[in-house]
């Protein structure tokens, strides 16, 4: 600690990993220290992935002393843990001045640097990501090393694991870093965590060894925040001609006590005080995620048989410790699995459960297959709660909810409705749990809770005629009904009186509600998502027909990256000026 005191290192200096070859031990965890205390400050004041970074601070330094990127290609799982690869590969402007916080990404981006292979959001992808890479180092007869780094909750989903399988089959070098917390988002599940925990008990030299059983040579580091073993270990790793898994011991926010003690509510942040852990600016009081919590709570205490699962993202549907202990038994979650978890929805609703999946738009893409093949094909009634949809979801281009409308609304037998406000949203859940007609998927609102102040009506494929009007309709859903309304009230100060309809039943359209339109001189649609394959699309078809002007508005078929909503809204004419204006022309 005294050499950290009377030493310094001036961060504005590192360029590249070049840098850092030259660097003694004692530098090089003077540089640790440094780094992460630079990330603290950042994390604190800016907020994002507080400790999947802090954890790895010196594995990192580590990777880049021994490896030689970009020739050495590592690819960094999810990504949102490469943060001190950012700063050590010529980004470290963005960590060290505020006034450049945003000028990267919170995940691994090619279009920022030739050391970011591939942008990379969702978990479970880098050993595959690296397979192909390897194979083609071998194809064109190249000699760089491959390293994959990924964390023990991303190695339990199906892709990881199938890579896992498939790697040592190369015949070449391939190694895998496992970054192994103990944590997933939440804390892990699976017979894969009891396996690692044996391994760590002891000290990697458990005869049952899934990995050496795989093919892998295996190299175990007790204290993987520890520069000299994890130096060690990756020189050894280092131009093998085979596949070699490092499985370094790790502690998740590390050097930050109230992530260290609180590693689930630190996995990601907005800003917050370092010393406290309390954020700086307090979420709204009331949120769609605490009301599925709540009703779901409430579902299952009164029935056994329902049933609430996640695929390692609880908190992120509103299912906190202390309310996952009182689901007890009917709250499932199968880790960062997707796939698994909807068709494990399919073998609920066969074998009589009431089961409800609660998934993050941008995570339920990664189970289409299983969505149209196990649920749809099969008409089970298994349900499941859509959040961060819309243009108000996430916005970075790795986590987009914009298209979950236009890949699920499409889907066969699956019916797709979207609440506009709490009292629909809470009705919606409730139906959808008790019939045993269709798949549901019901859609939650993106941004603040709205209220409607009365009982919605109960028949929810069918739309709903909000105010009736002649001439002009105004056609929307979910959080976008709001600018519907909006607009109307605009029109009707011009003297225009507007039928406005929540079009809540996504799949198809409510052909006797847009019969009621005919004679009408204008028809405006509002996708709250794509335009391409979305609401207005169908309506418009339907309508074509009868001769009625229809006008689609909607997002356009694009990967945005970190947009603003509001701006977004207004480059595609959907705020309620430009909607009111669009009915007048």
């Amino acid at each position: 600690m005294i050499l950290y005191i009377t030493m310094k290192i001036d961060l504005s200096t590192i360029k590249s990993p070049a840098d850092i070859k030259g660097f003694d031990i004692e530098k090089l965890e003077l540089l640790s220290e440094e780094l992460r205390a630079a990330l603290i400050k950042k994390l604190a004041a800016h907020g994002g992935h507080v400790g999947p970074n802090l954890g790895v601070v010196e594995a990192t330094v580590a990777l880049h002393y021994v490896f030689d990127a970009p020739k050495d290609e590592i690819v960094f799982d999810v990504s949102h843990q490469s943060y001190v690869h950012k700063m050590l590969t010529g980004r470290i402007g963005a960590f060290i001045d505020p006034t450049r916080y945003d000028e990267v990404t919170g995940y691994s981006s090619p279009q920022e640097s030739e050391y970011d292979l591939f942008e990379i959001g969702h978990t479970s992808t880098s050993i595959a990501l690296a397979t192909g890479l390897a194979k083609a180092r071998d194809l064109k007869g190249g000699r760089q090393n491959v390293v994959a780094f990924i964390g023990d909750a991303s190695l339990g989903g199906g892709m990881a694991l199938e890579a896992l399988d498939y790697a040592p089959e190369l015949g070449s070098n391939f190694i895998v870093v496992l970054n192994d917390n103990q944590m997933s988002i939440a804390e892990n599940h699976g017979e894969l965590y009891n396996h690692l925990a044996t391994l760590r008990k002891s000290n990697g030299q458990a005869e049952n060894n899934i990995f050496k059983a795989l093919g892998y040579e295996y190299i175990y580091v007790a204290e993987g925040n520890d520069l000299r073993s994890l130096i060690k270990a990756f020189r050894n790793a280092k131009d093998k001609d085979h596949a070699v898994l490092v499985h370094i011991n790790t502690m998740k926010g590390m050097g930050l006590p109230v992530a260290e003690a609180h590693k689930e509510e630190f996995h990601f942040n907005g800003p917050f005080d370092p010393k406290t852990g309390s954020p700086l600016n307090p979420v709204a009081a009331e949120s769609y995620t605490e009301m599925f919590a709540m009703k779901m709570l409430q579902l299952m205490h009164a029935d056994k048989n329902v049933v609430t699962l996640t695929a390692g993202t609880p908190a992120a549907i509103g299912f906190s410790e202390e309310l996952r202990k009182q689901a007890g038994s009917q709250f499932v979650d199968v880790g960062i699995a997707e796939q698994d978890a909807v068709t494990m929805t399919a073998g609920l609703a066969k074998g009589g459960a009431r089961p409800v999946m609660g998934v993050v738009s941008t995570f339920l893409q990664r189970a289409y297959d299983q969505l149209s093949h196990d649920v749809a094909i099969n008409n089970l009634p298994a349900v499941f709660v859509d959040f961060y949809t819309g243009v108000y979801g996430m916005n970075d281009v790795t986590h987009l909810g914009l298209f979950d409308v236009a890949m699920v609304s499409n889907i066969p037998n699956i019916k797709m409705i979207a609440a506009a406000n709490a009292e629909e949203y809470l009705a919606m859940i409730e139906w959808a749990v008790a019939q045993t007609e269709y798949p549901v998927v019901v859609r939650t609102p993106g941004g603040s809770v709205v209220h409607a102040g009365k009982t919605p009506s109960s028949d929810f494929l069918r739309y709903d005629v909000i105010e009736k009007g002649e001439e002009v309709a105004i056609i929307g859903y979910g959080a976008l009904l709001q600018n519907a309304l909006k607009a109307a009230e605009l029109l009707k100060a011009k003297g225009i009186v507007p039928t406005v309809i929540n079009a809540r039943n996504l799949s198809e359209v409510d052909a006797e509600c847009l019969d009621s339109l005919k004679g009408y001189r204008h028809v405006i649609t509002i996708d709250d998502g794509i335009l391409n394959g979305g609401v207005g699309q169908k309506i418009a078809a339907y309508l074509a027909h009868e001769g009625v002007k229809t006008t689609c508005l909607g997002l356009k078929n694009q990967f945005m990256d970190r947009y603003n909503a509001a701006e977004v809204l207004k480059e595609n004419g959907m705020t309620p000026e430009q909607i009111a204006q669009t009915a007048l022309e």
